[in-house]
């Protein structure tokens, strides 16, 4: 491999030729070898924060506007992701991110040097203008959690909501038993059921959507300890000006930069939505194997797509694989949220250092959310459909039909009429007549399967 010496503060290092990072990139990619490489989302993030920081210093007189040219030439690159290999380092380096801060500012000013023919930029005196990377990197996490809810989280909640939406319609006349405790309880109906999951995603899905507003506050402008020292006056508004124009999203700068770089409660919050949602993706696809399973000795209820090959061994056999798969991400989630928050407590006085691991926890729930929603919607939900002949049967034999009873002739004969029909394997209506509690005529009469869910024929 063919090298080139670049300098820093600390001395020479050899970084390898075809590579447009510097020194502290370097140094950093040769110290830590711990997991896995920052998320790229940060990375473009990155890029739409020193395009806005380079445009706001150009405004405001204290970059020269050749020098803004070449940052804004190498941010669209790699916002198209031309130069995602340049960026090398991975999450549990310094707990500030300062050194995947470098590394673009770094890459930013050798690509330009490569495009320019010169060294036009300096890592530090230009492409880092009026900033630090203790406001930089949290700036960066606002960008790709807005932009990963945004654009990815939220149109596949929508979607699932819209498929769970034509389910409901489409078997809200489909009776059904209820079941509280594992155990048989009133009838309902499917649609009614379905109702269910829909309203859940529905209010996670605002839950998410009332953190947005926190998330948007971007510490850019704070400098190294929210003082702003360094940086010209008006910058931290004239950059979320250009961020916003940049974006298309409506960032706003932090009313208060000591706030923005110490405090993640923001990331707490909105984490706490993702586990909400989580939790309601584990409670549904549950549900959902559960009335599937099968096919002749569970509840088979429902079927679902059959979609590949469930044993090795058993011939014929096909597992709820979707579902296994939304509940692993589930509980993937819930562990994530544990990571955010104990990161999030562990600022000291003027900075929070587990930036890097709150970041990569962060947006990996709310990539596999989407994913899994996106993924479970497709290749489950879309194809569900209802055995009616089964559902009919399970609700007709329940014994807790018994309750519309109830109002005619009270709790305790009810029971008894339960008890009796449970004990000989017989009907209700068969039971009530031994015991002389009514007749046939006034059990049809008392009894409607579809009027006890509410639902009118």
């Amino acid at each position: 491999m063919e090298y080139r010496i670049e300098k820093d503060t600390m001395g020479e290092m050899k970084v390898p030729a075809d590579r447009y990072w510097g020194a502290q990139t370097q140094r950093s990619f040769q110290n830590f070898k711990v997991g896995g490489k920052m998320p790229v989302e940060i990375i473009h993030a990155f890029a739409y924060l020193k395009n806005a920081a380079a445009c706001a210093n150009m405004d405001l007189k204290v970059l020269p506007p050749e020098k803004a040219s070449y940052i804004f030439i190498v941010c669209d690159e790699i916002l198209q992701g031309k130069l995602d290999d340049h960026f090398p380092l991975v999450v549990y380096q310094t707990g500030s991110g300062t050194q995947t801060n470098m590394n673009v500012n770094e890459v930013i000013a050798g690509r330009a040097a490569d495009l320019a023919g010169s060294r036009v930029l300096h890592p530090n005196d230009d492409v880092n203008k009026s900033q630090s990377s203790n406001d930089t990197f949290p700036t960066a996490m606002s960008i790709a959690s807005v932009f990963a809810i945004e654009e990815k989280l939220i149109p596949a909640v929508n979607c699932m909501i819209q498929t769970l939406d034509q389910l409901e319609k489409k078997y809200m006349k489909t009776i059904k038993t209820g079941r509280t405790h594992l155990q048989d309880a009133v009838p309902l109906t499917f649609g009614q059921e379905v109702s269910g999951w829909k309203s859940m995603m529905e209010h996670s899905l605002e839950n998410v959507k009332r953190t947005l507003p926190s998330l948007k506050e971007i510490a850019l402008g704070g400098t190294a300890v929210g003082t702003g020292l360094n940086a010209p006056k008006g910058f931290a508004e004239q950059a979320v000006v250009n961020l916003n124009r940049l974006t298309g999203k409506d960032f706003v700068t932090a009313p208060n930069k000591f706030h923005a770089l110490s405090s993640k409660d923001a990331y707490v919050a909105a984490h706490g939505a993702l586990k909400g949602l989580a939790a309601d993706l584990m409670k549904m696809a549950n549900d959902i194997r559960w009335l599937a399973s099968g096919p002749r000795c569970g509840m088979g209820e429902i079927t679902i797509p059959s979609n590949e090959p469930g044993s090795s061994i058993m011939p014929g056999k096909v597992n709820p694989t979707q579902t296994e798969s939304a509940t692993m991400v589930a509980v993937r989630v819930m562990g994530n949220d544990t990571v955010v928050g104990v990161a999030a407590s562990q600022g000291n006085f003027e900075l929070n250092v587990y930036m890097p691991v709150m970041a990569e926890a962060f947006l990996e729930s709310v990539n596999l959310l989407a994913e899994s929603l996106t993924s479970l919607e497709k290749n489950c939900v879309r194809g569900i459909e209802v055995n009616e002949e089964k559902m009919t049967e399970n609700a007709e034999k329940s014994l807790m039909v018994a309750t519309a009873l109830n109002t005619h002739i009270g709790y305790e004969k009810a029971a008894q009429i339960a008890k009796k029909a449970h004990r000989e394997n017989s009907t209700l209506r068969e039971a009530g007549i031994d015991l002389e509690m009514y007749t046939g005529e006034e059990y049809d009469q008392w009894v409607n399967l579809l009027q006890m869910t509410g639902v009118e024929e």
